[in-house]
């Protein structure tokens, strides 16, 4: 019975989503690193509440995509608690409410380090998550979830993060931030092209349901090509941030023929069939984050 209660809640949480919200605080970090500073307890606060964050995310995501209907028993993609029963609505919302208190919690540290910034960042971030379908005006009912999951899981979250870890500001974690938040897109995207046909049914505006599956798949393309420009970008001024080394560029150039395939198949793919493209475009991010941090090491030494 625990066993099972515990899968169910794990199942919930969505594991393979956290790499999202894992990605930006690994990039922020390394950066701060590379500047010459890394603050161990700092990161383990900035992970958890990001972790938090995450998972309070999808468990409303959960219980309102069931209580406005879209979610259904002819769902497409993988099994959602509320839908399925395996968890009550009752419980999932505490579930949600829960996760938001830790991740304000551990946030009182992180805004007392990181003063206003961080305050602004910590509450808009618990604000928006909520938001993203709750409230009178869910945000990726509108299809305004895009431009937030970019901001929020990109920029923001990389700045924020670096900004943490040595109290400055910097227009390099901010740019090195459009790599998570990009293909934090791309992964939106995949699940709003599944779901398209399910969304119109009750009015749920993604931005594939207003401008079609052709959209779609060339908002996904766009997300992973400009993700791959953004080393390059950033080793374009004088000042290189990253060490473009024999291993590096190699990495790149494999990871290239990866997002290749991706978008291949993206463009072959629809309906249940794109469920596991999922999967491969957030390993996708985990590599390339990888790959960056690691790169941000080496340049250091």
């Amino acid at each position: 019975m625990i066993y099972s209660t515990l899968k169910n809640w794990i199942q919930a949480s969505r594991p393979k989503t956290l790499l999202a919200g894992l990605s930006p605080v690994l990039l922020g970090s390394a950066y701060a690193f590379s500047e010459g500073t890394f603050l161990l307890l700092t990161f383990i606060a900035t992970l958890f509440s990001a972790i938090f964050i995450q998972i309070g995310t999808n468990l409303v995501n959960d219980y309102y995509d069931f209580k406005k209907g879209a979610d259904t028993a002819s769902r497409k993609g993988p099994t959602r608690v509320t839908q399925a029963g395996l968890i009550s609505p009752k419980h999932v919302k505490l579930g949600f409410y829960t996760c938001f208190i830790l991740a304000f919690i551990i946030g009182l540290y992180l805004m007392y380090i990181g003063g206003i910034p961080i305050i602004i960042i910590g509450l808009s971030s618990l604000l928006f998550a909520y938001m993203y379908t709750g409230g009178p005006f869910p945000l990726g009912y509108k299809g305004l979830g895009d431009i937030f999951v970019f901001a929020y899981f990109g920029p923001i979250a990389v700045a924020g993060t670096s900004y943490l870890q040595t109290l400055t500001f910097s227009i390099n974690a901010v740019v090195l931030g459009f790599i998570p938040g990009l293909l934090s897109v791309a992964i939106l995207t995949v699940n709003n092209l599944r779901d398209s046909n399910e969304d119109a049914l009750v009015d749920k505006k993604t931005l594939v349901v207003r401008f079609g599956n052709t959209f779609g798949k060339i908002e996904y393309t766009i997300m992973i090509v400009f993700s791959l420009l953004v080393p390059f970008y950033l080793s374009s001024f004088g000042n290189p941030i990253l060490s473009f080394n024999t291993i590096f560029i190699g990495s790149l150039s494999l990871l290239g023929i990866f997002s290749l395939m991706l978008i291949k198949s993206i463009w072959s793919k629809t309906g249940s069939d794109l469920n596991p493209y999922l999967g491969k475009t957030a390993l996708f991010l985990i590599i390339y984050t990888v790959i960056i941090t690691l790169s941000f090491f080496t340049y250091t030494t």
